[in-house]
């Protein structure tokens, strides 16, 4: 939430690109906002009842002028939804008739309506099924060559860092205390926490 400004920060910076933007405002957050996207923990909580998917998704089309009218966003939308696998029959249905995999793939859509170039996802399958998990995950690998996408991808599950992940950091008491390529790091992890950390992963 801080990487994207949707909360201040207390402490450090936030640099995109070697640019430090932790107190960027008006036309630089609006800029920021368009380049860096999150996808929510909890689908159930991310979407307002009260309002369609279509409406939902395309809302932010407006905030940024990028929706020459209501069609023109209602069609953009579509596509979108498509993209995560949700059909055109979505745009005028309401949060509470999807699953909670349908709900993420719709905040997925959301966040990638902007066409940003990081999206940040804060445990984005942790409140899903294993199965739908693998799903989702499968999903935002695809969706990332597609899009051109980095992702800061947040995860407790060292099995989900594995699959989609390029380079890890490890956190440990508010600090990261180890990063390198997901292969080093996983077969030759140097800090202690790291290590007891892996050690902790049951065997198959």
């Amino acid at each position: 939430r801080t990487v994207a400004r949707l909360i201040d920060a207390s402490g450090g910076e936030v640099k995109l690109d070697g640019r430090d933007v932790t107190h960027a405002r008006g036309r630089d957050l609006l800029a920021l906002r368009r380049r860096v996207q999150l996808v929510f923990q909890d689908p159930y909580a991310s979407l307002n009842p009260r309002i369609p998917i279509g409406d939902a998704v395309g809302e932010v089309l407006h905030i940024h002028g990028l929706a020459r009218s209501g069609r023109d966003s209602r069609e953009q939308v579509t596509n979108l939804l498509g993209k995560v696998g949700l059909g055109a029959d979505a745009l005028d249905r309401y949060p509470h008739e999807f699953s909670g995999g349908q709900r993420q793939r719709i905040g997925i859509a959301r966040a990638l309506i902007l066409n940003p170039e990081i999206l940040v996802a804060d445990e984005p399958v942790s409140a899903l099924d294993v199965s739908v998990q693998a799903q989702v995950i499968n999903l935002m690998r695809d969706l990332q060559q597609e899009f051109g996408l980095s992702y800061l991808f947040i995860a407790h599950d060292l099995s989900v860092v594995r699959h989609i992940s390029d380079d890890v950091a490890i956190m440990y008491l508010g600090r990261i205390v180890e990063t390198g390529p997901k292969k080093a790091l996983f077969s030759q992890p140097l800090h202690p926490y790291t290590q007891g950390l892996l050690r902790s992963v049951p065997v198959p």
